[in-house]
């Protein structure tokens, strides 16, 4: 690492793993290809299942850095982006986390089997009331990091954000895609929120996760007195 590496304040990359070797191996290689070299990386494996907030709230506990990013294990990201975020940061002193455009993707045999592209756009608290837009692998300043609600089984990323606006401490928008979501499942374990409001979300298949979803963002919606149906 260079003498100007060196000077680069600490980023903690604080991630919670279970049962993802595969997905680990090419989120810590994407890492190390940071242009940005001056990290911390804490992994909290889940041995117990105990959910991936209390991990983060563990790593949180450790951190030693100015800045956390809470780096989930199937994430890659381009070289650039903790550069780039921390650049955000430095250039808006007044904001408190820095986020990104980010897409998934799911494979099937090394094929692409289904994309989504996910565009943040500007910081708007009015917005985020609404719905979450900001992921969870987003640059925040060590200072003004909170714990995550364990408590909470959805949207735990969502209440993070509503928690910290509601104490004036605002986001700042990278604009483009500096990471990807290498995904499990189908398209339809990450539909939008628009698809479960569909006649078909009653068939056989789609109706718990229809009502897992609903009872999740009446939790979120109760919490921060939102106004959501």
């Amino acid at each position: 690492m260079s003498p100007n590496q060196l000077s680069q304040p600490l980023i903690s990359v604080i991630i919670p793993v279970y049962n993802q070797p595969k997905e680990l191996a090419l989120s810590l290689a994407s890492l190390k290809n940071q242009t940005y070299k001056n990290l911390e990386i804490i992994i909290q494996e889940d041995k117990l299942h105990e959910g991936a907030p209390k991990m983060r709230n563990s790593g949180l506990a450790k951190a030693k850095g100015e800045y956390v990013i809470f780096w989930d294990a199937d994430v890659v990201a381009v070289p650039e982006m903790l550069e780039k975020l921390q650049k955000a940061l430095v250039e808006n002193p007044g904001v408190s986390f820095a986020y990104c455009d980010y897409y998934f993707l799911t494979l099937n045999f090394g094929w692409v089997k289904a994309y989504k592209q996910i565009i943040a756009g500007e910081f708007n608290e009015e917005k985020l009331r609404k719905n979450n837009y900001i992921h969870s692998t987003s640059l925040i300043r060590k200072d003004v990091a909170i714990k995550w609600d364990e408590s909470l089984k959805r949207f735990q990323d969502w209440d993070l954000w509503l928690t910290l606006a509601e104490h004036d401490k605002n986001g700042v928008y990278v604009p483009g895609f500096l990471f990807k979501i290498i995904a499990k499942g189908t398209m339809s374990s990450w539909l939008p929120r628009l698809a479960y409001k569909k006649p078909w979300k009653y068939l056989p298949g789609f109706s718990g996760r229809v009502k897992n979803y609903e009872v999740a963002r009446a939790v979120i919606a109760q919490k921060h007195s939102l106004n959501l149906f």
